[in-house]
């Protein structure tokens, strides 16, 4: 087996990168458990099992309850598992960067974003600049801005309105619209119809839509970040809506996480992002191919 030592040099230097801009920003770095009784209620993500729990697919959660605690702002760097998801972009073990922010909200994530890409980009002595595919991704500019509406009416072949109807929204947006966010910075994707943001609040101005948006370089899916829905009532009903459709859908179920909503009401208002390291190593090292980064892709073990 071959390991690509220069690759995880850098992998290292990018992740230090992102402990500094966090800690100097005045985050706490945090851990929590990564087998869990109860994962996030999900429609689309399968969890692995383990024991008598499930290996998180992501620590939302348990960070939230830390929030709700009184922890102020915070970031862990972490895995996560998701059944089934093997690719040249996937891996059922993969590396998370979860960081909350108390009192924002999703527009102050697009702009942690822009300053954790550039700062990582200088670190690397690489300016304020990306090569990928051959083309140069300015990070200083100002990125581009698309609804999900807006890319779909440009990308994809039926009106969002119908994908929803038809449960064909993640096949429409992973097939047509992703790998045609493209251009010259990176892509902010924003303003997700609301039953795609399962625990992102509304947006006042057009209940339609969550505050919910996702990073995209060049097609590439980096982050998935919100304002977080801090309403226990409606959380509760958004959770019973994933566990019924999965049921629809014939998949696995298990109880809503009670624990979690019963400490919700305590959270701030509260920004959160999620954003995979395996995938931003994958552009600051210019593969297309996740076992390029990865010390021991699965099938080597």
């Amino acid at each position: 087996m071959k390991i690509n030592l220069e690759n995880l040099r850098r992998r290292a230097a990018i992740t230090s990168s992102v402990r500094r801009f966090f800690m100097e920003k005045g985050y706490l770095e945090v851990e929590t458990p990564l087998c869990v009784p109860e994962p996030i209620p999900e429609a689309h993500i399968d969890p692995l099992e383990a024991g008598n729990g499930y290996l998180q697919a992501s620590p939302e959660l348990c960070m939230k309850r830390l929030l709700a605690a009184g922890s102020g702002p915070i970031f862990q760097i972490t895995k996560a598992f998701r059944k089934g998801e093997r690719g040249a972009k996937h891996i059922p073990e993969m590396t998370l960067l979860e960081w909350y922010t108390p009192h924002a909200d999703y527009e102050s994530l697009m702009e942690d974003c822009r300053g954790l890409l550039l700062r990582i980009a200088r670190d690397l002595g690489l300016g304020e600049t990306l090569e990928v595919k051959g083309k140069t991704i300015h990070l200083d500019r100002p990125w581009k801005r698309l609804t999900v509406n807006e890319a779909y009416a440009l990308y994809g072949s039926l009106p969002m309105e119908k994908a929803l109807v038809e449960d064909r929204f993640d096949e429409v947006m992973g097939l047509e619209v992703e790998p045609r966010l493209s251009g010259d910075t990176p892509v902010l994707l924003c303003d997700y119809p609301s039953p795609m943001a399962a625990l992102a609040k509304r947006k006042e101005s057009d209940p339609s839509v969550a505050e919910r948006f996702e990073l995209y370089v060049e097609g590439l899916e980096l982050a998935n970040g919100f304002t977080e829905l801090t309403d226990a009532v409606e959380q509760r009903q958004r959770f019973e809506e994933e566990v019924a459709l999965r049921a629809r859908l014939g998949k696995s179920t298990w109880p809503i996480p009670e624990k979690f909503l019963a400490d919700l009401p305590q959270m701030p208002p509260t920004a959160g992002i999620a954003l995979g390291m395996d995938r931003l190593v994958m552009l600051f090292c210019g593969t297309e191919t996740i076992d390029d980064v990865l010390a021991f892709p699965p099938e080597s073990l």
